[in-house]
Parts: C-alpha cells; structure tokens; sequence
C-alpha cells in the first residue's frame, strides 16, 4: 500500500496572500507546506502597482460606474473594458456586478473594505519586520490626479464616501501638486493626496523574501497544480496533481484567479472572475516620481520601482486563456507619455490576473461544504494591500481566534444567503 505524506496545513497558492498567510500560521506553530506550479510571487503579486491603498474602500461597482458603463464597455480606449468573446461566460459575473453597484450595496461593501483596510498597514509593518523588508516600503502617500477642471466633482461621491469612512485624504490644488511631484505637467483640475498610503519599491524582492522567511522554517514548496481536491472520511483532503498526492488535516485556498475550480470541487460554487492587468515598464536612471501617481480618468498608476517607472492598471474582463491585448498595452504607453514624452521605448511589459469578486469584496472564510477548508481569495486591486491582514485573520480562524460576525462580508456563501 502506497503511504501518502500527511500535513497539518496545505496553502495552495503562493502569491503574495498565500505567503503571508503561511508565515502568520508557521508563526503559530502549524506545520505547512505550499502548493504552486509557479515560482512563488509571479503572478499578480508581481505585475502589480506596488501601492498599499490603505484608501482603497469604493468599490469597482459602485453608483458613478454603473452610470458611465454602457460608454465605458463600448470604448475600447476606456480605462474598463470587456473581450466581447468572453461575454457569455462573463455574463453571471456581470449580472452580480450591476447588483453590487447600486447606491446601498456599493456602500455596504465599502464599509465592509474599509474596515479591513484599517488593519491593513499594521499588519504590513508587523509582516515587514519579522522578514526584515521594512526597507522595501516608502510611507510617503499616494496622489490622485484630476487633470481635467471637472474631473474633480465627477467624482465628489467617492470623495464623500471615503471622508465618512475616515479615510485621511487631502485636496489639492495645481500649484500644491506641482510642488509635491514637480516632474508632472501643470493641471487644471485639482489633485487628491493620500498621506497615509504606502508603495513597495520592488514587489518582486518583497515575495522572494517573504519565501525564503518560509523556507528557513522548513516550509515545503510544491511546483505543482492541484487538479483534485477531495474530502476523505476521515476528515482530512486529498490534494493530487502531476507527482503530487498529500493529505491535508486543513487546507487553505489562496490560489487567486485559478480558485473557482478548487472551490467547486470542495462544494462551494463561488462566483469569482478574472480582470486581467497589465503594466509597462520604463527604464529611469533617475526617479521621475517620488510616490505612486494615478491620472484617474486613465485608470492606472505610475510607480516608482527600482531603476524603472512602472505604469499598471485598467480593467479588462476576458478570462485567463486570450493572449495580451495590444490595444490595451498601446494605451498604457500614451497615457504614461501624456505625462512624460520624453520616455524612451518600454523596458518590459506584463498581463496578469486578478482574482475579483462582484462586489469587490474578498472571500476571507471556512468552505460551507468543507469546514476544514478555508478561503484566502478574491482581493480584486487590494491583493497586495490585503495580503498581511488576510493571512492574521485565516490564522485566527485557523486557531479559533476569529470573529465570524466580523468576517460575514467576505463569507463565501454570501452570495447564496
């Protein structure tokens, strides 16, 4: 009889959350092992905008969203986007999307992020220092920029709803942006700063380290993807793909954009989908910016990152199997040169995918169907902001430390109540 190696936690997926997850368990004393086909931290947790929106609580959908959509889907220039071919796998998400976006729901959801996003940076600090990578943050906030004289009142809701939720944000005007970025091109509009936002110069360097943390502690990583997953009767879950069979006593699912079918096949059919991201890079022998930098009519950030500039963001819906779309890397370029035309020819480009949920919202909770599974995905463009706190709350519910009334939101039957 083949004997199968048994483990105490399997966190599949090792992207950002999936490591900090891991290290807040191994910091309880669990024994884990990772599960990835991928080096760990090159997915999202890479291409992103390096940027800890500790702001970040109005959700995609939302009132302002749902007004422009129909201009905004049938402009292929527009900052939100959809691959016509996908639209009729898209179409349940959509449907829940335009739910979400209503006045009520939009603004319970907000509530529920901002809650999370007050634990957001602590965390990060507390993470940051037990892997010594604090040198990797900058705390010297996120600006927003309204270049246009209205684009500054088209957003007054959003505006509105982060100073009720007590978000610290301060208003700009053009000759108060110049001084704090003086690299950009005079505005008429105004600028939005967020004093209390932090950027990671180097996400890559930040998960690297954040594994090898892991891998002093005897962490085992597992180059695989799981194809089954399978209650046995004895409690425990079989894991098995290529060269890989274990038995897991508990099992977190943090696989980002490739959860859905994991979780199907643990008994929770969770209506996540894919937003694909992109960014370029530019090579900068000196910084053009001292802090991220979002033109929010363009829809992405320009990033400081070690010898280049990054320009990451826009949404696009369209699935994980289409190769990039050139239209929407040709978009990124002429925006970052509206701001700098002298850049020269982009360094590298990235498409990635993020794993969103209709209402923004993560899925931070047990399996209804597997209750010694629990469920670390689904954190849309606050994955990397998010990462630190999701990994303390699933070891807290891995532990019995967890608040369930307070992780209702991000309950993963929310959508089946």
């Amino acid at each position: 009889m083949t004997h199968t190696p048994a483990i105490d936690v399997a966190v599949v997926g090792a992207g950002v959350v999936g490591l900090a997850t891991a290290l807040h368990l191994t910091d309880a004393g669990r024994e884990v092992a990772l599960i990835d086909p991928n080096e760990p931290g090159s997915g999202a947790s890479y291409g992103n905008a390096g940027t800890l929106a500790d702001y970040g609580c109005v959700p995609v959908g939302n009132p302002g969203v749902l007004r422009k959509l129909p201009r905004l889907l049938f402009d292929g220039d527009s900052p939100f986007s959809l691959r016509w071919a996908a639209l009729s796998a898209l179409a349940p998400w959509l449907i829940r999307f335009l739910r979400q976006s209503g006045p009520g729901r939009a603004r319970a959801n907000a509530v529920a992020l901002a809650d999370l996003l007050g634990e957001a940076l602590p965390a990060w600090q507390e993470l940051a220092a037990e892997a010594n990578v604090a040198a990797l943050f900058r705390q010297n906030g996120c600006l927003y920029l309204f270049r246009g004289a209205g684009d500054f009142d088209d957003k007054a809701l959003d505006h509105r709803l982060r100073a009720e939720l007590g978000m610290r944000q301060q208003v700009l005007n053009p000759a108060e942006v110049a001084a704090l970025e003086p690299a950009l091109p005079p505005i008429a509009g105004h600028g939005v700063f967020f004093p209390d936002a932090v950027h990671v110069t180097d996400p890559a360097a930040l998960t690297q380290a954040l594994h090898r943390v892991l891998e002093g502690r005897g962490t085992a990583l597992h180059r695989v993807a799981v194809s089954l997953l399978e209650a046995e009767p004895d409690g425990r879950i079989r894991l098995e793909g290529p060269g890989l069979s274990l038995l897991a006593r508990n099992v977190v699912i943090a696989a980002g954009a490739w959860s859905r079918p994991l979780a199907r096949q643990a008994g929770d059919r969770i209506p996540l989908d894919t937003e694909r991201g992109y960014h370029l890079e530019f090579a900068t022998p000196s910084p053009l910016l001292s802090r991220p930098v979002c033109p929010v009519e363009l829809g992405f950030y320009l990033t400081p990152i070690q010898g280049r500039l990054r320009v990451a963001g826009t949404v696009e819906l369209g699935g994980l199997r289409a190769p990039p779309n050139r239209r929407r890397l040709a978009l990124l370029e002429r925006g970052a040169r509206q701001l700098f035309p002298h850049l020269g020819a982009p360094s590298g480009e990235w498409l990635g995918f993020r794993p969103s949920m209709p209402d923004s919202l993560p899925v931070i909770g047990r399996s209804r169907a597997t209750p010694n599974l629990v469920y670390a995905f689904g954190h849309g463009h606050l994955g990397l902001t998010l990462a630190a706190v999701t990994g303390r709350l699933v070891a807290g519910l891995m532990n019995g430390r967890a608040n369930s009334d307070r992780l209702a939101p991000f309950a993963a039957g929310r959508f089946h109540a």
